[in-house]
């Protein structure tokens, strides 16, 4: 009797440490944790790579741009219209010099005073001015677009990961279309594809060999792809060839009190076809806008010809699903293109997850502009992370990582490539190549 009392003992006190491990591990994780670290059940190409990460603010002025927000009966004024951008890039550390920076955000609109701004920062893993990595070649640039409204730090998560694997990434703040200048929508209808080929243009010029830059030597901007959610969706679409509809000028218009100024813009217009970009190789477009309102048609998806990876939540009560999203797929027939479903997924399948500011009542609207209700924010971005790393390493890099896109189309009924055991559930992955 006395034998099973001390190993009853001796179970419980096992037991016990075994708790406090769990626990004391579990606040660490929770107290460490940064937006985008890989989770125990994160696919295989989700963590981040060999490099070290360097983060920079530029400025630019896009001068004698259509002031769109002061047009009035058709006439179109011009000002310098400013773009702040933040670029992760692969670093050289100094011995002292830690991979952390602290992001300056907020959440809210800048003009609805029952959605104040609220300031907030939060943790990533970049050294903020770092000296970038010289000896290792030049790196694929990358080009994010946010949402409306949104921010250049929308999805760190993803552009300090892309980083870490050897690409340049540029996140736009994407003037009167973020939480600090939200402004009329007819703003981020015109600008978003003219930003994203702007700032290519800026990229590709910082990045010679005899710029004064820091990026110097660093990005190839011929080997360039392009990141968009949502509204950002909508305009690295358009940037890379897909041209916007009759009836979304008829829209822009209506909007704008007989403005035009979109038509440079639409499928068959001749600016338009020479703004085509041959530097442009690939696309990633989550939840992209405009199919429902008619903004796309099948000439305008036709234009569409690079490699395209879409994706949805097939609830989005945004952008649409089976006549948004999925037809925006379906249309682009001149890509080879995937489309992800996260099922039973809304519209926020590309954000961080919602910061902690947010986890109070008053704020549930904000909260609700980074969560999923059915998912868990933090497994969605390593899904992303890993299936646009497979994507981009096919498209920019040559890599050998097809069969990460050649899995079962429904996830349910067989685990996918890459995928821990029993993991890969809730996912569709469609793919369709051009037609002939």
């Amino acid at each position: 009797m006395k034998q099973n009392f001390k190993q009853l003992l001796k179970t419980a006190a096992f037991v016990l440490l075994v708790l406090t491990s769990v626990k004391t591990t579990s606040q660490a994780q929770k107290t460490d944790y940064v937006f985008g670290d890989a989770m125990p059940d994160a696919p295989e190409l989700a963590p981040r790579g060999e490099y070290k990460v360097g983060v920079r603010t530029l400025e630019f002025v896009h001068k004698g741009q259509v002031d769109i927000l002061k047009s009035k009966a058709g006439v179109d004024p011009l000002y310098d219209r400013p773009l702040k951008v933040e670029v992760w890039y692969p670093a050289n550390l100094a011995e002292n010099e830690k991979e952390a920076v602290l992001y300056d955000q907020v959440f809210g609109v800048s003009n609805d005073p029952k959605r104040p701004l609220i300031p907030f920062k939060f943790p990533g893993r970049a050294a903020r001015d770092a000296k970038p990595r010289t000896d290792a070649g030049v790196f694929p640039l990358l080009i994010v677009s946010h949402g409306y409204l949104g921010s250049r730090y929308l999805m760190t998560y993803l552009t300090e990961n892309l980083a870490s694997k050897g690409y340049v990434v540029v996140a736009i703040d994407h003037t009167e279309s973020t939480y600090r200048d939200a402004s009329p929508f007819q703003s981020t209808l015109l600008n978003r594809g003219k930003d994203i080929l702007f700032v290519l243009n800026q990229m590709a010029e910082l990045s010679k060999a005899n710029s004064k830059s820091f990026l110097a030597g660093l990005a190839d901007a011929n080997n360039t792809a392009l990141i968009g959610y949502s509204m950002g969706g909508y305009g690295v679409l358009n940037a890379a060839g897909a041209g916007y509809s009759q009836q979304a000028i008829g829209l822009f218009s209506a909007l704008t009190g007989g403005s035009k100024a979109i038509e440079v813009r639409s499928a068959g217009n001749a600016e338009y076809a020479a703004s085509q970009d041959a530097r442009i190789k690939a696309v990633v477009a989550f939840a992209p806008w405009g199919m429902q309102r008619g903004v796309w048609d099948a000439e305008g998806l036709k234009g569409l010809k690079v490699p395209t990876f879409f994706v949805a939540g097939n609830q989005d009560d945004i952008s649409g699903y089976e006549d948004g999203i999925k037809a925006i797929y379906k249309g682009t027939i001149n890509s080879d293109r995937y489309l992800l479903t996260y099922m039973n997924a809304r519209h926020n399948v590309a954000p961080n997850p919602p910061p902690a500011e947010a986890f109070i009542p008053e704020h549930a609207r904000d909260y609700f502009h980074y969560s999923e209700p059915a998912w868990n924010e933090k497994r969605i971005n390593n899904i992303n992370q890993h299936f646009i790393t497979a994507f981009l390493g096919i498209q920019l890099k040559q890599k050998d990582f097809g069969k990460y896109l050649s899995v079962q189309a429904n996830s349910n009924e067989k685990n996918w490539t890459g995928f821990p055991p029993r993991s890969s559930v809730g996912l569709e992955l469609l793919h369709e190549v051009p037609v002939k």
